[in-house]
């Protein structure tokens, strides 16, 4: 199986072409798995598909780590779409792309990084896929949890729950640098709130226009970066007060630009580079 090897900045991607090397449903997920290994695999963040649409030219299909499909990926949408145009399967700069949450328009812009109409920010419990009254929000409210202080945040946790097509919670600390990634990181995957487990994010406010975030990815674990999660912290910290509706998101493996626009849809912009090509024994 040819690929080539992707990252917007740092969330990495094994990236393969289906319209030449169609793979079949009943393997992908066992695949998935093994070429995302960092040891024994290729080693990524996630296994992307480029594949023909039903209304589009183009579907994208991404998998975890764990071998889970994931609706959508930020940072991977911007990696398809410079993929797609290097593989010759387009020679447009305005891509529509069929996604798991839905059609999404992506831009590849003249300084080589890619904006992202990422589509309404859903905050109903209803659309994130919480439990509880399916048309309450669900913004700066105290999540059910064990005491965390030990791992870097208050005795009492709150959090507000965003879905960008997946689904995510965003708690903002005082000092993003103390959080215990991978002890508060898994409890709040796991919270009962979110059957189908949730992307946890870490915040701290530089000022109203810059926010710093940590991110633990549901399937993945912690990740340099997550674009649907910098869309979601960035509407959270709006609809908290803390931010504007236009703010620099930096994670540990770079920044990325977000607006919050009036109508509710969220645009993100940022980088995605192609690191190497290979051949992966299937």
């Amino acid at each position: 199986m040819k690929f080539t090897k992707m990252h917007g900045i740092g969330n990495d991607f094994v990236m393969v072409n289906g319209f030449a090397e169609p793979i079949p449903e009943s393997s992908v997920a066992e695949l998935a798995r093994r070429v995302c290994d960092r040891r024994f695999g290729v080693g990524s963040d996630g296994l992307i598909v480029a594949a023909p649409g039903t209304s589009e030219q183009f579907a994208m299909r991404m998998w975890n780590p764990d071998g889970s499909e994931s609706e959508m990926c930020g940072n991977g949408i911007r990696c398809f779409a410079s993929f797609v145009r290097d593989e010759g399967l387009t020679s447009d700069t305005v891509i529509p792309v069929e996604t798991g949450a839905g059609r999404l328009v992506v831009e590849i812009q003249a300084d080589g990084r890619v904006r992202v109409d990422m589509g309404k920010a859903w905050l109903r419990r209803g659309e994130i896929g919480m439990t509880g009254p399916a048309d309450e929000t669900f913004i700066d409210q105290p999540l059910p949890s064990p005491d965390l202080s030990q791992f870097g945040l208050p005795c009492q946790v709150h959090g507000t729950a965003v879905s960008m097509g997946n689904p995510h919670v965003v708690v903002f600390v005082a000092d993003a640098s103390t959080v215990v990634l991978d002890k508060a990181g898994p409890m709040l995957e796991h919270n009962e709130l979110f059957p189908r487990r949730v992307n946890a994010h870490f915040v701290q406010v530089l000022d109203r226009s810059h926010v710093l975030q940590r991110t633990w990815e549901r399937g993945a674990g912690a990740t340099l970066a997550c674009g649907t999660g910098a869309c979601a912290c960035a509407v959270a910290s709006f609809l908290t007060g803390r931010s504007d509706k236009r703010c620099i998101v930096s994670l540990p493996g770079g920044d990325l630009e977000v607006e919050y626009a009036d109508d509710g849809h969220v645009f993100m912009t940022g980088p995605a580079d192609a690191v190497f090509e290979g051949e992966f024994e299937a």
